[in-house]
C-alpha cells in the first residue's frame, strides 16, 4: 500500500471522530513507520488538546488496524508556520503572509499577503494563481516590528557655584 493511499485511509477513518471532538483534521503523513496526524482548532491548540486528539486516534487507528505494520503515531499541531493544502486552508488564512512555490518557471516562488482565496484559486500579492498552479504553500511567521529603543532622559546637570 503507498504512503498515499495509507493517508487517506487514515484520513477517513479519522475526520468523523475527530471533528465530533472538536478538531480539524490539517493532514496525515505515511513515512514507513511513522504515522503523523496533524490537528488544529479554532481556538488554537496546546498539549492538553494533543493529547485529547492523540487518544481518540489511537483508539480508532487499534480499532481499525489499517496499517499491515508497526508503526509510532505522532499527532501534532501545524506548528507556526503551517502548510495550506485546501481550499478551506487558504480562506482560512486571507490576511496572513504566506509563501508560494509554484509551478510556473518564470517566477517559482511568491510571498506576500493572501489578499483572497475561493473554490478556484488565490490572490497572493496582487498576483492570482489558481490551484493547479500551485505547488506547495505555507504561512509564514512575521515577527511584529520591535519597539524603538527608547532615549535615556538626559542627567541632571550639577549647579556649580560661581558660573
Amino acid at each position: 500500500m503507498s504512503d498515499q493511499t495509507v493517508s487517506r485511509r487514515v484520513r477517513q477513518l479519522l475526520l468523523g471522530p475527530l471533528l465530533t471532538e472538536g478538531f480539524e483534521l490539517v493532514d496525515v503523513e505515511h513515512h514507513p513507520g511513522l504515522l503523523r496526524v496533524i490537528v488544529d482548532r479554532p481556538e488554537g491548540i496546546d498539549l492538553d488538546a494533543l493529547d485529547g486528539a492523540s487518544r481518540v486516534a489511537s483508539a480508532v487507528l487499534d480499532d481499525a488496524d489499517p496499517l499491515p505494520s508497526s508503526y509510532t503515531l505522532e499527532v501534532s499541531s501545524p506548528g507556526v508556520e503551517r502548510r495550506l493544502r485546501t481550499p478551506e486552508h487558504f480562506v482560512r488564512f486571507v490576511g496572513s503572509t504566506v509563501s508560494l512555490r509554484t509551478r510556473d518557471e518564470g517566477e517559482p516562488r511568491v510571498r506576500g499577503v493572501l489578499e483572497s482565496a475561493d473554490d478556484t484559486g488565490v490572490v497572493v500579492a496582487g498576483r492570482s494563481l489558481p490551484y493547479d498552479r500551485i505547488r506547495s504553500a505555507r504561512t509564514v511567521f512575521v515577527w511584529p516590528a520591535a519597539p524603538a529603543p527608547r532615549a535615556r532622559p538626559p542627567k541632571p546637570r550639577k549647579a556649580v557655584a560661581g558660573r
